[in-house]
């Protein structure tokens, strides 16, 4: 009957906890963000079918390319950093949750007090006697969350979580970007050097040809020469060509997480390019990419911790308890008699702080805008990327037409200029300026189709491409072993 009071006064408390927790915070709502023309295309040509959706694996068809990506997910760095970025989100997220728990702690003691002869005495001069106590308790401390105060911490500490979580998946989206188009690169020089070999191979005939026509009176010794300097030209390139595919190696095996070293890789003339343009609607912009998704969650987090500042103005309530077992003698101390408890209640109620509660409220507020000025410049980057992406795709094709027919009218003036050599009716020099012609156009036409290849990877991974709807390798995942809890 004695702790009925008490449990009527606990309970109102509760209930008075869940009626005023609505005043200091706010229901978070999601920003209106405008999407209807992100595009600068009509609406009308669009529809729900996206590139996004798509598995990496039947983007990129390249077995040797796909073996890469999988070892890019398993070793890359950066992503293994953004992954344990998502641990230590989760450790502050089980934290903040923990805080909402009374604490609980065990106690000890035994103590002995002896006073001294001259410091007191009983009556008629006897000393007092020495004394012992022990004593076994449990403590406990509850702060309750009248005010949303701590509830705002664990949300914002659960959208801090998100957040993570979505950066790693565009960690995940730019590397496997990044390493398809490090991988293209490679295969566009192996081309290059290909083309370069091939015509100093030329260029040793076309010199024995010129040594044959000045025997015969048909050109001079000058021509001889140019014809030797122009394979000299060519062939110099060559330790060029072979320095930067090395270095491109080198920049894809940093990716791969390994050190530098060779790459196992098909040829370029085995590469089809993407012969999708599905952009879907502008909506599902924000539904794939994993960087719009983490802003959005940073801004959740920024708007919880406003309400966790404003909180600050209203008073804290805390309850503590200890309860156990105390006596002078060991063998009374688990008897009934020797049981204690005690029950507080207390308010604070801050008055002056030095402005410290209104600091911290301005600097929330600001920091929340920020957050959602970030979201909308976020927002404006991916369509920024993905109309650039686009129109790159839609021009290099194009420019291969064009290409098609200069090096078709360069392959002719090439030979037309050879035949009119070998009978005296052109001079070297305009050999010359039509080989050197072909090949920068052939050179161009290995960079237009580079061009083609990486335009198809930037608008996959502008449009969130690389992570949605496709099986994780193992070990690039956290949430097989590290899956969030719903905080709400």
């Amino acid at each position: 009957m004695y702790f009925k009071p008490t449990s009527k006064i606990i309970a109102a408390l509760l209930l008075a906890v869940s009626l005023s927790s609505c005043i200091a915070t706010k229901s978070f709502e999601q920003p209106d963000i405008e999407t209807k023309n992100l595009y600068p295309f009509k609406q009308a040509e669009l529809d729900s079918t996206t590139l996004a959706d798509m598995p990496w694996q039947e983007v990129f068809e390249d077995s040797k390319l796909q073996e890469l990506i999988r070892e890019a997910l398993r070793n890359n760095l950066e992503l293994q950093n953004a992954i344990q970025q998502i641990r230590i989100a989760e450790a502050d997220f089980y934290q903040g949750k923990m805080s909402m728990l009374p604490s609980l702690t065990a106690n000890g003691s035994a103590s002995y007090n002896e006073q001294s002869d001259n410091s007191s005495t009983l009556t008629g001069g006897a000393a007092i006697p020495a004394s012992e106590q022990y004593a076994v308790s449990l403590s406990s401390s509850w702060e309750l969350d009248v005010w949303g105060k701590l509830t705002s911490v664990k949300k914002a500490s659960y959208a801090a979580l998100l957040q993570t979580e979505a950066t790693r998946r565009a960690v995940q989206t730019s590397l496997i970007a990044n390493v398809a188009n490090a991988y293209y690169r490679l295969l566009a020089l192996d081309r290059q050097l290909e083309i370069t070999k091939q015509t100093v191979e030329n260029r040793r005939q076309d010199v024995e040809t010129v040594k044959s026509l000045k025997e015969s009176a048909v050109v001079t010794g000058v021509s001889v020469q140019q014809s030797i300097a122009n394979q000299y030209a060519a062939e110099v390139t060559i330790p060029q060509l072979q320095q930067q595919i090395t270095e491109q190696e080198h920049a894809l095996s940093k990716l791969l997480g390994r050190a530098p070293g060779s790459i196992q890789r098909s040829s370029l003339s085995e590469q089809e390019a993407l012969d999708s343009l599905s952009t879907g609607v502008p909506a599902q912009l924000l539904r794939n990419r994993p960087d719009i998704i983490a802003a959005e969650n940073s801004f959740r987090s920024a708007f919880e911790l406003t309400n966790n500042a404003r909180a600050y103005f209203y008073p804290s309530f805390t309850l503590t308890a200890e309860g156990g077992f105390r006596s002078l003698e060991t063998q009374d101390l688990f008897k009934p008699g020797s049981v204690f408890y005690n029950l507080i209640g207390g308010l604070t109620q801050p008055i002056f702080n030095r402005g410290q509660n209104r600091a911290r409220l301005k600097r929330s507020k600001a920091q929340q805008e920020q957050a959602l000025n970030q979201l909308r410049s976020t927002i404006l980057d991916a369509s920024t990327e993905v109309s650039n992406a686009l129109s790159q795709f839609k021009n290099v094709d194009q420019q291969l037409m064009l290409r098609k027919k200069q090096l078709k009218a360069l392959e002719n003036a090439v030979q037309y200029s050879r035949e009119l050599l070998q009978y005296g009716e052109a001079n070297y020099a305009e050999v010359l300026t039509a080989q050197q012609n072909y090949l920068s156009a052939q050179i161009s036409n290995v960079n237009d189709r580079l061009l083609r290849l990486t335009a198809g990877v930037n608008l996959y991974r502008a449009l969130g491409g690389g992570w949605n709807k496709q099986v994780e390798e193992e070990g690039t995942n956290p949430e097989n072993s590290t899956q969030p809890n719903n905080g709400e």
